[in-house]
């Protein structure tokens, strides 16, 4: 395989252009909010002669490209009963993120990718979908991560996506070296190599060995690969590195290793200790065990009540958080969340305009509490996240009176 240097057209746009065996590959380094990268993609496809299209899309993301108001069709009973609410708000806070931008620049991030896929199709050329599927990227993220700092960084994602209505300069050209969720993780990682390696150099690596795969599928003579600038560099290198088998390569890197046995094993200790702490209380005296039994619920109660509370939940909503936390903190397979957000839906049940105004109203903060969508969702997290504070500092407590 043979390779030219980096080289830079009018817009200055990186382009690297390799041979791939027979098949010539050019990978266009494009910045996500730019429309000079935009109108790089329409004249290379307008000029050139090629024969597939690449694009750095996972099938989900090119689906919520292709169709925003698919998060607006959600079954939010399905979202709460199979624990994916963080997922979702997640790609809720991206949108809300990048419809910021759209409305403060006239910017709307993904239009090269727009451009190749719309040129692709009248030209009737395949598509290829080169990226690692979004969710497999963020179990595999998470898996470097403790509980603790995989919520603190979650949250301060949301924050750092909805706490300021301006996006300043300084973050459009930050977000000129990849997309959004790369560039907001790398901001909030102290140490970033264990975001690093996962949200782009395993992408990297992905992307090269995908490309190979399909050109050798295919049999295609001339791709253009539409990538982040952030990752052209890094899919270059594989490429050039002919890291073996791509399909072996593929395997790996999609498998999500398995959660390690500690973080499982902790919830149940934790279960265990407040257990034995009971049994222990009323066995040294009946008054105290009941003493402890009283605070467990008023604490662990009272926090997951409050989260309810600050997330605007329904009054009734609130008191299942109260009466329910001290109960599910006993059981980690089931969580409070569950039962709060499952009362709120049923008391206000979003309507079709709730729906229709999700993407809108999420762009804002306040929007976050306004809309009923987005209400369940809060009510399901800050509940949630109140019983998990409630059952350490009330196990301590209870830990302390038998000490």
């Amino acid at each position: 395989m043979t390779a030219t240097a980096p080289e830079q057209d009018d817009d200055r746009e990186p382009r690297v252009d390799l041979r791939l065996d027979k098949a010539e590959l050019t990978l266009l380094g494009t910045a996500h909010v730019s429309r000079a990268s935009a109108n790089m993609v329409r004249t290379l496809l307008e000029d050139g002669e090629y024969d597939a299209v690449a694009v750095e899309l996972c099938r989900s993301r090119y689906s919520a490209l292709m169709d925003p108001g698919s998060l607006s069709r959600m079954d939010l009973f399905s979202v709460i009963r199979e624990r994916r609410v963080y997922m979702v708000v997640a790609s809720l806070a991206l949108s809300a993120y990048q419809q910021r931008l759209a409305d403060q620049f006239g910017i709307e991030p993904g239009a090269e990718q727009r451009m190749a896929i719309r040129l692709a199709r009248e030209q009737d050329l395949p598509l290829l979908l080169v990226d690692r599927e979004i969710g497999i990227t963020l179990r595999r993220l998470t898996r470097n991560l403790s509980w603790w700092r995989r919520y603190t960084l979650f949250v301060g994602l949301l924050v750092a996506m909805l706490s300021r209505d301006q996006i300043t300069e300084e973050e459009v050209e930050r977000l000129k070296e990849g997309d959004v969720l790369e560039t907001t993780f790398a901001e909030l990682a102290e140490d970033r190599r264990d975001l690093f390696v996962p949200l782009i150099e395993e992408r990297d690596r992905y992307m090269a060995a995908r490309l190979r795969a399909e050109i050798a599928e295919k049999g295609y003579h001339r791709v253009l690969a539409v990538v982040g600038a952030g990752h052209l560099d890094g899919v270059a290198r594989s490429l050039r590195a002919d890291e073996g088998d791509p399909a072996g390569r593929l395997d790996a890197l999609e498998w999500v290793p398995p959660p390690s046995f500690w973080p499982r094993l902790l919830p149940w200790l934790v279960v265990a200790v407040i257990l034995a702490g009971f049994t222990y209380g009323f066995i040294r005296n009946p008054a105290l065990g009941w003493e402890m039994v009283l605070e467990w619920v008023l604490i662990n109660g009272s926090l997951a009540a409050t989260g309810a509370a600050l997330a605007g939940g329904h009054p009734l909503s609130v008191l299942t958080g109260f009466l329910a936390a001290p109960l599910t903190s006993l059981n980690p397979t089931i969580g409070v969340g569950m039962a709060t957000a499952g009362v709120e839906l049923s008391l206000r049940r979003p309507s079709v305009g709730d729906f229709s105004r999700l993407r809108s109203d999420v762009s804002h903060y306040t929007g976050w509490w306004r809309n009923r969508v987005s209400r369940v969702l809060l009510v399901f997290m800050l509940s949630t996240l109140g019983s998990i504070i409630g059952t350490y500092v009330a196990g301590f407590r209870i830990v302390e009176k038998l000490l």
